[in-house]
């Protein structure tokens, strides 16, 4: 059975690849992707959080029903950000990040 220094290791391997894809990459969908990643990083602590910690001998769930917010605030950052990238494309036909130094082009 993994414990939960399994899981928070996993966590953050997850989120330090995230933040290494954020700062690295230079491409703004893989930037996007990584975010997620970050998210899906925290999410995992706190279902770990939730699931180690134990209240009358129960799994206390307020940790489970927290990511079911994050699940929502992420789906509509999807919708946002990706609305947002296709506009930055058809007005300046690039996703690099260099090239979007200045909100006017």
């Amino acid at each position: 059975m993994a414990s939960l220094n399994d899981f928070l290791f996993v966590s953050g391997l997850l989120f330090a690849i995230g933040l290494a894809g954020v700062i690295i990459r230079r491409n703004i969908i893989v930037i996007f992707m990584c975010l997620e990643l970050m998210l899906a990083a925290a999410s995992l602590t706190l279902v770990a959080f939730s699931r180690f910690h134990l209240t009358n001998g129960l799994p206390d769930y307020n940790g489970q029903v927290f990511v079911f917010f994050i699940i929502t605030v992420a789906a509509a950052e999807v919708a946002v950000g990706l609305a947002i990238i296709v506009a930055l494309y058809r007005a300046r036909q690039t996703i690099n990040v260099e090239d979007l130094t200045s909100m006017r082009g």
